[in-house]
């Protein structure tokens, strides 16, 4: 509806994965004002502050509007022609000269847009390399190593069945403020109100989600692995387990139980600083009742991490809560959000220098900055960076300012004039998510699923590009299209349907096209709508598979050769989203993909790794270190921040945004007062930081949010908290960072 010469848009939130349903009030091509949008059947209405900020992602004076070229110290705008001309012949001299293995992509999508994903790993392939570094591999990738086991493929992963669960245990998920779910803050606040519902709460602090829980977990910072392990012993010695559904459901029982029939549970309790009684009555709730585990990044960038994800896994079998009613459930998808890349495949790549494999394809930002300094010939040479900002997202920001300084090509590819764009080789202007076509994959609802195709709402300013279009420029430009594209272009100008039989004789006369299909689309189809994107898009729904066409089957779409086409105009259709898909909930389980269609209990390579984990080899590894005695956690979701993508610190004015969060008895301890600056130390560096004295802290654990110490406008707004995190302080098998445990000091 128009007033007041503008118009309200649908579309939805960038700031995080929950992608809530907003509207946009457009004004002389400005965000105007910001509502949340009651006709997303996702989000119904709901939307946090970030989103309702969102004005302040898009308009801003950091804005890209052409491409750059460093010249000595200073950027000069250069023709997109020149821009991609000259990238293309500096990838084409370093691949040939160093072989594909100096090649690494860093990208795709984030929060808010994945669909340049689909063309950036496309380039990446056709030039020989796999390296692709992601920001799923800074966070989850151990946990989706786990469910590779377990569940069948590393792809496929649980969530709580929030509608149907009786009790939700928050393990490190400060759902209030990280949300991970759809309207996190109504389900809580509604799980927590309910007489006959309980919230569980296991984190070190006292966080907005555990103040409005039934059951308070304070965890010793670091134990979350022994608590575990404590938890599932509880289980078996009291044989509390779900023997039928273990008989049925679960293979390797037999291999795991011995690590738990004599561990001391008590003595871990008591190392984890807990009452052994409260955490009995918890296990014992969590195996009688319909319970649901969510762990979060406490869990998953701590100490023991991906051991941590197998025994949570353990926990949630032998209790019967994997794939039930109220339990932790598989969800549906359009499209995965990585592929299936096993280590023991030995045409799985991994890292020259650090021996680490691909993860879901992804490698860890964090020992990226090794491949780079490496002393070898194979090292990486060139990284295109693409809505993404390593220098503040990622650990060890000194490390990666040295490693970018070493490279012999580095392009960026954003909205903003990022701290990466500054050590590049060239910048090139992307559209912001509000002026293109996009969309995220991300799994948060069951048993429906959905998905929202953002329009472009304003119109650029400048000369930016569609991503896919800058991928496209540059693969033409390195001769990786293939030739006789004409007649898919002049059926493409026609009808999808007439576009759609003019391929697949093309596909089938041109197989090794299907390498660079999304080229394919884009050079053709996308040329007659307008969008790269859209022609990937329409392209997925062709090949989705048959679990998706089944889940949209159920949906009410159409079964037959016409069902993408119909779902790919329905999401045209609707601007505010809609339910693409629908699981079905008697048969959840059907959804595994290992080799007999059960759980897969035992890991060997984790046997060991299990079994180090005892009370006094726990309490002697968590000693405090006299030169770090405290300990950071570093990062914290809250209302103040969203990653790096909000440049402009406006939105926060007035606020105490970014703050070091301790508790009173360490502030009286080192004589340090509310309001003063201090210093941080850890081995990887220090800044300094206003002092927040907080009885939500915990006595001996600090904390520091992400998103901050971005430059702007000439002015450093907060401190960087990766500038604090060692890239080498990570987990040994998928090498994420171990954010929540980084000894430090304040001073």
């Amino acid at each position: 509806m128009a007033g007041n010469g503008g118009t309200w848009k649908k579309t939805g939130c960038v700031l995080c994965a929950q992608n809530c349903g907003l509207e946009l009030f457009v004004e002389g091509n400005r965000i105007a004002k910001v509502r949340p949008d009651k006709d997303n059947p996702r989000s119904q209405g709901y939307a946090c502050r970030k989103g309702l900020h969102i004005a302040y992602f898009q308009h801003h004076a950091q804005r890209l509007t052409h491409p750059l070229k460093r010249v000595g110290g200073t950027f000069q705008p250069i023709s997109w022609a020149e821009a991609l001309d000259e990238i293309a012949d500096r990838l084409r001299e370093i691949v040939g000269r160093n072989g594909p293995h100096a090649l690494a992509y860093m990208g795709g999508g984030g929060q808010g847009c994945h669909f340049e994903a689909a063309f950036g790993t496309s380039l990446l392939r056709a030039l020989g390399s796999r390296y692709h570094y992601n920001a799923m591999a800074q966070e989850l990738t151990g946990m989706f190593w786990v469910n590779g086991r377990i569940l069948g493929k590393q792809y496929l992963h649980t969530l709580p069945d929030d509608r149907e669960t009786d009790m939700l245990v928050a393990k490190g998920w400060n759902g209030w403020m990280s949300h991970q779910m759809p309207q996190a803050r109504r389900h809580l606040l509604a799980i927590s109100k309910d007489p006959h519902k309980l919230l569980v709460v296991i984190d070190p602090r006292k966080s907005e989600t555990a103040k409005i829980a039934d059951i308070h977990l304070p965890i010793r910072p670091g134990t979350d692995a022994l608590l575990t392990r404590a938890m599932i012993a509880i289980v078996l010695q009291e044989g509390w387990q779900n023997q039928a559904y273990l008989d049925r459901h679960a293979s390797g029982l037999d291999e795991i139980l011995p690590w738990f029939k004599d561990f001391d549970a008590r003595a871990a309790v008591r190392v984890c600083e807990l009452e052994y009684e409260a955490v009995r009555e918890v296990t014992k709730l969590f195996a009688h009742r319909k319970s649901s585990l969510h762990s979060d990044l406490g869990v998953l960038m701590g100490r023991h991490s991906t051991v941590t994800s197998y025994l949570e896994a353990i926990l949630l079998t032998l209790c019967g809560r994997i794939g039930v009613p109220g339990g932790n459930v598989l969800p549906g998808t359009i499209m995965p959000l990585g592929s299936h890349s096993d280590e023991r495949d030995p045409k799985t790549w991994r890292t020259r220098e650090t021996n680490f494999p691909a993860i879901m394809g992804y490698f860890p930002p964090n020992v990226l900055p090794e491949e780079i300094l490496a002393e070898r010939e194979d090292r990486i040479r060139a990284v295109m960076v693409s809505n993404a900002n390593p220098l503040r997202s990622y650990a060890d920001t000194t490390a990666y300012e040295k490693a970018f300084g070493r490279l012999d090509l580095l392009v960026t590819i954003d909205v903003a004039f990022s701290e990466t764009a500054a050590l590049s080789h060239y910048v090139l202007p992307a559209l912001s998510a509000y002026e293109k076509w996009d969309g995220t994959f991300f799994a948060w609802t069951y048993p429906e699923v959905f998905f929202q195709l953002r329009r472009p709402v304003l119109k650029p300013q400048g000369e930016p590009w569609e991503e896919g279009e800058i991928f496209l420029g540059l693969a033409e430009r390195l001769g990786l299209l293939p030739e006789g594209l004409d007649a898919l272009s002049r059926a493409a100008e026609k009808d999808r349907a007439a576009f759609g039989m003019e391929l697949l004789q093309f596909l089938g006369k041109n197989p090794k096209a299907l390498a660079v299909v999304p080229f394919v689309l884009a050079k053709t189809l996308g040329r007659a709508m307008g969008s790269s994107h859209l022609a990937a898009l329409w392209g997925l729904l062709q090949t989705a598979p048959t679990t998706f066409q089944e889940n949209a089957a159920r949906a009410g779409f159409r079964p037959g050769p016409l069902m993408a086409e119909e779902i790919f105009q329905a999401i045209l259709d609707h601007p505010e989203g809609l339910w693409v898909g629908k699981c079905d909930p008697e048969n959840n389980l059907a959804s595994l993909q290992t080799s007999d269609g059960k759980l897969q209990l035992f890991i060997p390579e984790l046997a060991d790794w299990v079994k180090s984990i005892q009370p006094e080899t726990e309490q002697e590894a968590l000693k405090p270190d006299p030169q770090f005695p405290l300990i950071l956690m570093a990062g914290r979701h809250m209302d103040m921040n969203a990653n790096t993508l909000m440049r402009n610190p406006a939105w926060n004015e007035g606020k105490r945004a970014c703050t070091l969060a301790m508790h009173p008895e360490d502030a009286r301890r080192l004589g340090l007062e509310d309001g003063r600056a201090v210093r941080v130390t850890t081995e990887a560096g220090s800044v300094e930081i206003e002092l927040e004295v907080t009885e939500s802290a915990r006595p001996g654990h600090v904390v520091i949010p992400h998103g901050f110490g971005l430059e702007y406008e000439g002015r450093v707004y907060g401190a960087n908290v990766n500038r604090l995190a060692k890239n080498t302080h990570r987990d040994p098998l998928a090498g994420t960072p171990l954010h929540r445990y980084v000894p430090c000091r304040v001073e």
